[in-house]
């Protein structure tokens, strides 16, 4: 087997932003009055709204993650 690095939490968050970006390059490309997510029917406003929404969470969890940092160790001696 094959040892496999797994993606780190500010990989996934900067992934999961990517996707959400694409999702509105397209919803605001080709623009319908609804749109059916799993057969569920979901108004333009609605869907630009919730994305927008998921974006803005991403960005400030992508801040958290990403840091500044401190770090504080102790010397022992």
């Amino acid at each position: 087997r094959r040892w496999q690095r797994m993606a780190t939490v500010l990989e996934n968050l900067t992934s999961a932003r990517a996707n959400i970006a694409k999702q509105l390059a397209d919803l605001t490309a080709n623009p319908k009055p609804t749109y059916s997510l799993d057969g569920v029917n979901v108004s333009w406003t609605d869907l630009f709204n919730s994305l927008m929404g998921q974006y803005a969470e991403i960005e400030k969890a992508l801040q958290r993650a990403g840091g500044p940092f401190e770090k504080v160790t102790q010397a022992i001696s």
